[in-house]
């Protein structure tokens, strides 16, 4: 697994490489302070500080209902898309300076908790809560929003894909009759990222079609 996760680091950097664009990968697996600490630590030694901090790691090891999940399953889903998203941060935060900006991706099932996704939705609803929190905890130095994606045909989300009838059923539940794209999500989080959301704190941006979003 880690040869692979590796090999997808080492083309995801070689593609930006190809374009121009100073880059360097680190894996790392979130849930791990040992990672997380080198991953902090080789960033501040090859730049001197950290900008932007997007977190981005999530799993959903079941889609069995909230009450019939193992406890084991409740604390992987909250240790790696809770837990360490603040155990990141709180490695980050120190390297963090003036104008520097965090996103997190929380996810549309953060608002519809969907019946095959509901405790990754509860997780993910508390990403909503999160980023609140540490917009006024962070502030006025460092900015903080989330983007709440809709459903984006990943290798996260095969499930989607693999059945056309389940394609399709998605689409119909956005306005635009589509699934996301990775792009719409990376130009989402590009934009709370840059100086061109230099006044935009403590916000959700749902990208999700025009899927309803409100708790």
């Amino acid at each position: 697994m880690f040869k692979l996760i590796q090999k997808n680091v080492d083309e995801a950097v070689e593609k930006l490489k190809a374009q121009g664009i100073q880059v360097f990968g680190v894996v790392c697996h979130v849930a791990n302070a040992e990672k997380r600490k080198n991953l902090i630590q080789k960033t501040v030694q090859k730049y001197g500080k950290i900008d932007v901090v997007v977190s981005n790691a999530a799993v959903n090891p079941s889609t069995e209902s909230i009450l019939e999940t193992q406890e084991s399953v409740l604390d992987k889903l909250w240790e790696v898309n809770v837990k360490a998203c603040i155990l990141l941060l709180k490695d980050a935060a120190p390297h963090m300076q003036k104008g520097s900006s965090v996103v997190l991706i929380s996810s549309i099932t953060g608002y519809n908790p969907y019946p095959s996704l509901a405790m990754y939705g509860v997780t993910k609803t508390a990403l909503l809560g999160l980023t609140k929190a540490l917009a006024a905890e962070m502030a006025p130095d460092t900015r903080v929003n989330c983007i709440a994606p809709g459903f984006v045909p990943t290798h996260f989300a095969d499930f989607i894909t693999r059945n056309e009838a389940i394609r399709k059923s998605f689409e119909e539940t956005t306005l635009l009759k589509r699934l996301g794209t990775t792009e719409d999500v990376a130009s989402a989080t590009a934009f709370l990222a840059s100086d061109d959301a230099s006044y935009v704190t403590g916000e959700t941006l749902v990208v999700a079609g025009g899927i309803p979003s409100r708790l």
